[in-house]
């Protein structure tokens, strides 16, 4: 039956893609990758005699292309994005462009991924939501030629002083860091950057907002970066409620319970 999936790759580690991600990409017809990210040892997941395509070297319409032609050959389709498509993973425009040719929602279909914000946390072994200092989790990305609608300016996130996940931005890490401190993050505040989270070459560097932009020149890191700022990366913290022996749940009985 004709059907696209858009499969979310994982961060770099092929074997970090999902077990349905997987199945999917042996069975279809036709595979479209992002090879400007995806590591392409997904490939070998394909069947033999599957048409491949680099989306790296194509337009959304040229894309949408091989997509209606594929479904209205009956072929089912591996559309291959980096990470989690949901997230910077322009699968929006392109499942209303399928839309807009007439390929009913019932022939597309979105897998998730794991995205590289928590293959980073992995890599740096830390928790992003530690009790006492950060319930939440910013991800967002500094302005570039995508420009970022006006509440969400990476000052004004930073007034939060939550945990920020920060994508597509390491080449700017001088304008970032300012801007973070401009918005209210202290220069001490600690930074871990991850390049090429699960990749071989994978590399972790640690400092400051006042420290981290030299760090990083130094080590020539300019793109496939994830920027993590917050204090949950090097403070104390309280103990989670979740496996307090005080604590009640509805699956044990705490000693605070008379």
């Amino acid at each position: 039956m004709a059907k696209l999936y858009f499969i979310g790759a994982g961060p770099g580690d092929p074997e970090l893609i999902t077990l349905k991600g997987k199945r999917l990409i042996s069975e279809a017809d036709v595979i479209i990758y992002a090879g400007s990210l995806v590591n392409p040892e997904i490939l070998k997941y394909g069947k033999e005699g599957a048409a491949i395509y680099n989306s790296a070297t194509m337009n959304l319409d040229e894309v949408l292309q091989v997509e209606i032609e594929a479904l209205k050959a009956g072929k089912k389709v591996a559309r291959v994005h980096t990470g989690d498509p949901a997230i910077y993973g322009a699968i929006q425009e392109q499942m209303d462009g399928l839309r807009a040719a007439g390929i009913p929602d019932e022939e597309f279909e979105v897998v998730p991924g794991v995205s590289s914000f928590l293959a980073t946390a992995a890599a740096l072994k830390q928790e992003y939501t530690l009790p006492g200092i950060s319930q939440t989790v910013i991800i967002t990305r500094m302005e570039g030629r995508t420009p970022v609608p006006p509440k969400e300016k990476l000052s004004l996130l930073a007034a939060h002083q939550a945990t920020m996940c920060i994508f597509l931005s390491v080449h700017a890490i001088e304008k970032v860091m300012e801007t973070l401190k401009e918005g209210g993050y202290p220069g001490d505040t600690p930074v871990a950057i991850v390049a090429r989270a699960t990749w071989p070459d994978q590399r972790i560097f640690r400092g400051t907002i006042d420290t981290i932009a030299d760090i990083l020149h130094k080590a020539g890191v300019v793109r496939q970066a994830m920027i993590v700022v917050g204090r949950v990366l090097d403070t104390d913290y309280d103990l989670s409620k979740l496996y307090d022996s005080k604590f009640t749940t509805m699956f044990r009985k705490g000693t605070d319970e008379k």
